[in-house]
């Protein structure tokens, strides 16, 4: 027997957890735009939380995955398994993609460019963040596999998950012509465009 999803909302436990994650990352962003990144330590976060540091290395296992972690892969894959199943791969994901951005509010998508630029110029974050790449490569790589009715592990599988994170990457990170400028560029329409060269076989 089939039916309409039905749409469960998050207990009480659960939105409390959502809520002290959402207060920590929120304090360590005002901190490390007040007073820098390597000048903030974990218990200043924690004490402008109002959580003890062991609260704080229960959510984020360290300084780095403050910034590192968020919630926009977990998004973009949730939009990428609705897709339609006809759907060629690459297509999905852009379609993901833009549904992800759209469902981020003002103050989410500010945050996203914060760490985005976080990432791009604090030396240790852009170390830790091959660490991410990876995990995010696993990712999609299993959210292509469910799609596609291949195994994760798949040489073509991974193949296409690692383009996909490297196509971003190359993206959005710093060019000659923006870095300098001391702002993000558009960080969805430069998504969308290498996501678009990629799908067309990256001519040129």
């Amino acid at each position: 027997m089939t039916g309409t999803p039905v749409e469960v909302r998050p207990g009480l436990r659960e939105r409390k957890k959502a809520r002290t994650r959402a207060a920590i990352r929120e304090h360590a962003l005002r901190l490390f735009r007040e007073q820098g990144y390597d000048a903030t330590t974990v218990d200043q976060i924690a004490e402008a939380a109002d959580v003890s540091p062991s609260t704080f290395f229960r959510y984020f296992p360290s300084k780095e995955d403050v910034v590192l972690q968020d919630e926009l892969d977990i998004l973009a894959l949730g939009h990428f398994e609705r897709q339609s199943p006809g759907m060629p791969t690459l297509a999905a994901f852009r379609a993901a993609a833009r549904d992800a951005f759209a469902a981020l509010s003002p103050d989410e998508l500010a945050r996203l460019r914060e760490t985005t630029e976080l990432t791009l110029t604090v030396p240790e974050l852009r170390a830790r963040a091959m660490d991410e790449f990876a995990r995010t490569i696993d990712q999609i790589a299993q959210a292509v596999a469910r799609r596609s009715g291949h195994a994760s592990n798949e040489f073509a599988v991974r193949i296409m998950a690692g383009a996909i994170v490297g196509v971003i990457v190359a993206a959005t990170m710093p060019w000659s012509d923006w870095a300098n400028e001391g702002q993000l560029p558009d960080l969805l329409g430069r998504i969308d465009a290498a996501l678009a060269q990629l799908e067309a076989g990256l001519p040129l």
